[in-house]
This record gives C-alpha cells, sequence and structure tokens, in this order.
C-alpha cells in the first residue's frame, strides 16, 4: 500500500465551472512540507468570465493570455511537480478548502490537457473535515470561522499558493484536533 501525501490545492478560476469559464492560476504545497510548492498562471481558453470573479482573482484576462502558460504546459508542469517530489511508494491525496470546486478544475485540466488526474477520482475537503472534527454546522465551515476557532499564523488572500498554504495549516491543526 502507498503512503498517502496530503497535497493542498487551491485555484481561481473566472467563473463557477470548468469547460465554459478558465482556470487562472493554481498552487499547491505538500502538507507535511509547505515549502515544497507549485504555482503557475495559465493562459484563459474561453475567455468568458463572472465579473465577481475576476474581482476576486484580480486577474486581466487580457494580460494573462501574454503572461501565462498554455494550460497543456501547466498540467505537464505539475504533472512532472508531483512525479520530483513524491516518492514511486507515496501517492498524492488532493486537498482543498471546498474541494469540489478546485478539485473539479483540477480534473477538468487534467483530463483535458493531459489524459490523467493524478490525484484520481477524489479530494479530501478540508470544510467537511472541520464539520466533522469540531461538530459545527456547514455555515461554521467558512474560513474566518475556522481562523477564529483554530488561530493559524497564515491567511488565505486568493492567491492561489498563498492560499494553498493557508489550507495546509488549517489541515495540520484540524488533524492535530483529531488526534488530541
Amino acid at each position: 500500500m502507498k503512503k498517502e501525501v496530503f497535497i493542498s490545492v487551491d485555484i481561481e478560476a473566472s467563473g463557477p465551472i470548468p469547460g465554459e469559464y478558465d482556470m487562472l492560476s493554481f498552487g499547491m504545497c505538500r502538507i507535511d512540507q509547505p515549502e515544497v510548492q507549485f504555482y503557475c498562471e495559465l493562459q484563459p481558453v474561453s475567455f468568458k468570465f463572472n465579473p465577481k470573479a475576476l474581482e476576486v482573482a484580480g486577474f486581466d484576462l487580457e494580460e494573462l493570455a501574454k503572461t501565462g502558460l498554455e494550460p497543456a504546459t501547466a498540467m505537464q508542469n505539475c504533472t512532472q511537480w508531483l512525479k520530483e517530489n513524491l516518492l514511486k511508494s507515496e501517492t498524492p491525496i488532493f486537498v482543498g478548502l471546498n474541494a469540489s470546486f478546485d478539485w473539479s478544475f483540477m480534473n477538468y485540466y487534467f483530463h483535458k490537457y493531459t489524459g490523467n488526474n493524478p490525484f484520481g477520482v477524489a479530494a479530501l475537503d478540508l470544510k467537511s473535515m472541520y464539520l466533522g472534527a469540531f461538530g459545527s454546522t456547514w455555515l461554521e465551515t467558512r474560513a474566518k470561522n475556522m481562523i477564529e476557532v483554530l488561530n493559524p499564523e497564515s491567511r488565505g488572500n486568493h492567491n492561489a499558493l498563498q492560499d494553498a498554504i493557508f489550507q495546509a495549516e488549517l489541515f495540520r491543526l484540524i488533524m492535530d484536533k483529531i488526534k488530541h
């Protein structure tokens, strides 16, 4: 059996669903070694956007068309990063805060541009993990509530890498609660 290695992943997108909207950036880090990181910005494909999504992410689609990586290159680079930062005896586990959203974009982009999602068909959701660990309500699983209870040192800021680092810290703090 392969050792599970938890990878915190965050994405920024131009709208609510992959295929119609674009993944604009993503960041990830090993939860056990958050200094082991990956980040990239992607060229838009559809150029379709929700103004609020762009406002949150702070991206300009025309600028990303010039400076971002082609999606196929981004996903190939990510796959390579995973291979370089995991042993053959390890398997990556996707971890996200509202993992269903982030995983849906990553899954779509991996399959469309590389033919395979190295994370497989599932993701670990920090909101669900927090709800179970603390017996909270779904409404109480928002990041601001987790910050009040867990008191992490880092914060999210809608930069995909910084958010992945923040999520990694939340994961470790929730695991500490579960273990004690």
